[in-house]
């Protein structure tokens, strides 16, 4: 999967995918090398207790960018109760040590995904988190038969706090939520990577619907609570400044180590609509069970939605503002294997995968959203075998 790789540009698909324990320590090993090493507290100047510690492979000089090649093993631990940590049994060479603890500087949360998906996996996206992270970052060289002692120190974050309720005075409890961080040239970029669930931030809501979003790198904020929905693309947002676009989302200034309170936000209890539909081939309208539909802005195209379409050709998006959009059906093919035809065999000799079919043209239509919409029908047209899609 193309973000469990990328992600590998540090160390995180071992800590937050589970790939690896830290908890479980390796055993010595004479031919490789030891990092120990004590983890501090910028801010207080105590220990860092259970702190986790990354240590990341440097990128060797001449290192190409080849997705094939496995990147470099990552090591990770947790401090004890000294803030303190020792990692045996390391391969000799070059790498970058940091760590995190909640609260304190996360680097998944200043990165730019955007550009991280634009980029080979691999060394250049590795290279990309270091020189992003690189003020937060302990040189360390590991030598066979010796070990290397480092000090590592962790800065507090900035933190965003606020509550998020509806118009009726209820809190809104178990609410997820997007930030998006305004850049020098007054964009705004998503904030934290999307992992196998598709949220790229876990905070939510209590039962007060108070919520706190901790671990940022300074900046200006624009914040968006997430309606409920099965994956992040198909929540419905309502911003700051009680508005369902990001864009005119009021934002918050918070630098590291501060605070920034009061950040509140009023979900309507009406106007919100329901969108879905069928899918259907032109040519003898059975239903195309797999694809993409996707609910734009119709001033300016930007992505309000998107889900995927249901084996029987369904589609439905949830708590739709009131509004001019564009609906947009790309991907569409048959979901029934049993039309599928093996692919004939390539220069490996194998035949296992298969054809899923025809595909089909995208399509797009106008869409004025005054209440719901529950039957719209939307037939698209098969390509021809020898045609393809045009970019």
């Amino acid at each position: 999967m193309a973000w469990r790789r990328w992600l590998s540009i540090l160390t995180f698909p071992c800590v937050l995918l589970a790939g690896c324990n830290k908890y479980q320590h390796k055993k010595p090993d004479p031919t490789k090398g030891v990092v120990t090493g004590v983890v501090l507290c910028a801010d207080t100047g105590k220990p860092a207790r259970f702190a986790t510690v990354n240590l990341v492979a440097a990128p060797k000089k001449g290192e190409k960018n080849e997705g094939g090649d496995p990147l470099p093993a990552a090591e990770t631990t947790v401090t004890d109760l000294d803030g303190r940590f020792r990692l045996e049994a390391v391969q000799p060479g070059h790498y970058y040590a940091f760590a995190t603890l909640e609260g304190y500087l996360d680097p998944t949360l200043a990165f730019d995904p955007d550009k991280l998906k634009s980029m080979s996996a691999g060394v250049e996206q590795r290279r990309y988190g270091i020189e992003q992270w690189k003020d937060h970052l302990t040189e360390v060289t590991v030598n066979v038969h010796r070990a290397s002692d480092i000090s590592i120190q962790i800065e507090r974050g900035a933190e965003i706090d606020g509550t998020v309720s509806f118009d009726d005075g209820s809190p809104a409890i178990g609410m997820r939520f997007q930030l998006f961080r305004k850049t020098e040239k007054g964009g705004l970029i998503s904030v934290g990577l999307s992992l196998l669930d598709s949220w790229t931030l876990h905070t939510a809501s209590d039962g007060h619907g108070h919520f706190s979003v901790s671990s940022l790198p300074a900046g200006e904020y624009a914040v968006c609570t997430l309606m409920p929905s099965e994956a992040e693309e198909a929540s419905g947002r309502v911003c700051l400044g009680n508005t369902f676009r990001k864009k005119e989302s009021k934002t918050v200034k918070v630098e590291t180590g501060e605070i920034a309170k009061g950040v509140d936000i009023e979900i309507p209890l009406s106007g919100l609509h329901t969108v879905s539909g069928l899918v259907t081939a032109l040519a003898d309208g059975h239903a195309l069970g797999q694809g993409k539909v996707r609910l734009l802005y119709a001033d300016d195209r930007e992505t309000t939605r998107e889900t995927s379409i249901l084996e029987d050709g369904s589609f439905s998006l949830q708590f739709v503002p009131e509004g001019k959009y564009i609906l947009q059906v790309s991907e569409a093919h048959d979901a029934d294997p049993k039309s599928s035809e093996p692919v004939p065999a390539g220069s490996d000799g194998t035949t296992s995968k298969t054809n899923p079919g025809p595909r089909y043209s995208d399509k797009e239509i106008p869409l004025t959203v005054l209440d719901d919409m529950e039957d719209l029908a939307v037939a698209v047209s098969a390509i021809p075998p020898d045609k393809t899609v045009a970019p």
